[in-house]
């Protein structure tokens, strides 16, 4: 099979969760299982850190493998969805895996493979953990994909594990309470292995200190350590500054992130606290790399899509936030820029909860509404309808290239174009 024809396979044959919805998702960890067994259990090749959380997983996994990568370890990185290039999801040192890599490993296993009836996640979680065997990495950063206790990369036993946060998502699948989604993160806990829990939540923390507490696991609560605030918030949207202090004392001053939204600035403790933790394990990584690696976290892991600037004049900004906490950190940064118009091209998937996101998006803006091209993507005139209902007015639009377009043809150069409510319609803008 030549490279494309790979591609095909992997997302036309095999059920995919980011195509088509909960009826790929796999509720064991059984058929990884046996693909670690076939594969001669790489994942026991490596270290690695392994990392959960509702929001924010996808950069504080970016900024760790920075840090590690600056300070001169061969480091892997596991991240999932991808915006463009499936290869995205696996790196060593911020390079994507090679296509002629796919191929073979795909070559290689896929009868083998059938037998056990993947879904496009194992497979690629089989050909992540073989990949950063082979290229003997020194670490690994392992994001999960949906969930933890079940997830497929649920098969490693890291240095160190993290939970950023837990946040209503995936309700259907991972439980309708807090508490509920709590214990799924809460699965990627091992024994004896620290965990670090990203943000202190009344809800959830007797969850996480219970399941620590059963594993023997020494547990952190980073934001009780560390604490993050932004310095000059109406900054540009490019960077990032920050003052940190740790209990309460100054640790490090204007701190530059190349990654522009001000959440980060809730995702940095739990960076610092892991840091701090391999540290303990033997790594050196010091400050001055740290500073380094924070300051080019999109050109050292190629990370995209978080709080991106797409263009100027009219400013135009997209973001992969799409559950209620995300869209609120969105809008609360957005709302805060001085601009003449605002237009909103979004676009969302069927199975979220359409109208309370619509709920919280300004009535005073533009809208243009567009589906993202994979099977669960909600028909524009669907959302169109949606959000007329909760006082939004806009067109839909075949296609998120067209709605952008239109964006930008009604625009003026003081005016802000904001591109999301998806991962999806942020891919297809890039």
């Amino acid at each position: 099979m030549t490279y494309n024809e790979t591609l095909e396979y992997l997302f036309e044959q095999l059920p995919m969760f980011h195509r088509i919805g909960p009826a790929a998702y796999k509720a064991n960890l059984d058929n990884t299982h046996a693909i670690m067994e076939l594969l001669d259990h790489p994942e026991l090749d490596f270290r690695c850190v392994h990392i959960a959380g509702t929001n924010g997983k996808g950069s504080v996994s970016n900024m760790l493998a920075s840090i590690l990568q600056q300070s001169g370890y061969k480091t892997g990185l596991y991240t999932s969805p991808h915006l463009k290039d499936f290869r995205e999801r696996i790196r060593i040192d911020g390079k994507m895996i090679g296509k002629n890599d796919v191929v073979r490993f795909v070559k290689k296993h896929r009868k083998a493979f059938e037998k056990i009836q993947p879904s496009f996640f194992e497979w690629t979680v089989g050909l992540a953990f073989d990949y950063f065997s082979v290229k003997d990495v020194d670490i690994a950063i392992i994001e999960t994909g949906l969930g933890g206790r079940l997830d497929s990369t649920n098969v490693v036993t890291p240095l160190v594990s993290v939970i950023t946060n837990v946040q209503w998502d995936h309700m259907n699948l991972l439980g309708n309470t807090l508490q509920k989604i709590a214990t799924e993160k809460a699965g990627i806990i091992k024994k004896d292995v620290p965990v670090v829990i990203g943000t202190t939540q009344k809800e959830t923390t007797t969850i996480f200190k219970k399941k620590a507490q059963q594993h023997q696991a020494p547990v952190c609560f980073a934001d009780q350590i560390f604490k993050a605030t932004i310095i000059e918030e109406e900054s540009d949207p490019f960077h990032l500054a920050l003052d940190i202090r740790k209990n309460k004392q100054p640790y490090i001053r204007d701190l530059k992130l190349d990654l522009g939204g001000w959440y980060q600035s809730k995702n940095i403790p739990a960076v610092l606290a892991t840091v701090e933790i391999l540290q303990e394990r033997g790594f050196e990584l010091n400050r001055k790399n740290i500073r380094k690696a924070l300051a080019s976290v999109k050109k050292n892991t190629g990370f995209a899509g978080r709080w991106q600037v797409l263009g100027k004049n009219p400013l135009i900004i997209a973001d992969t936030g799409h559950n209620t906490d995300g869209i609120a950190a969105v809008l609360s940064q957005l709302l805060k820029y001085d601009f003449r118009k605002l237009h909103m091209v979004v676009g969302m998937v069927s199975d979220k909860d359409v109208s309370t996101v619509l709920k919280m998006f300004p009535k005073n803006a533009s809208y243009y509404f567009c589906k993202p091209d994979i099977p669960r993507g909600l028909a524009a005139g669907i959302l169109k309808k949606e959000a007329l209902a909760c006082g939004l007015k806009g067109k839909s639009y075949d296609s998120v290239g067209d709605a952008l377009t239109a964006a930008k043809h009604e625009a003026g150069k003081n005016d802000l174009i904001f591109v999301g409510g998806s991962t999806f319609v942020v891919g297809e803008s890039n």
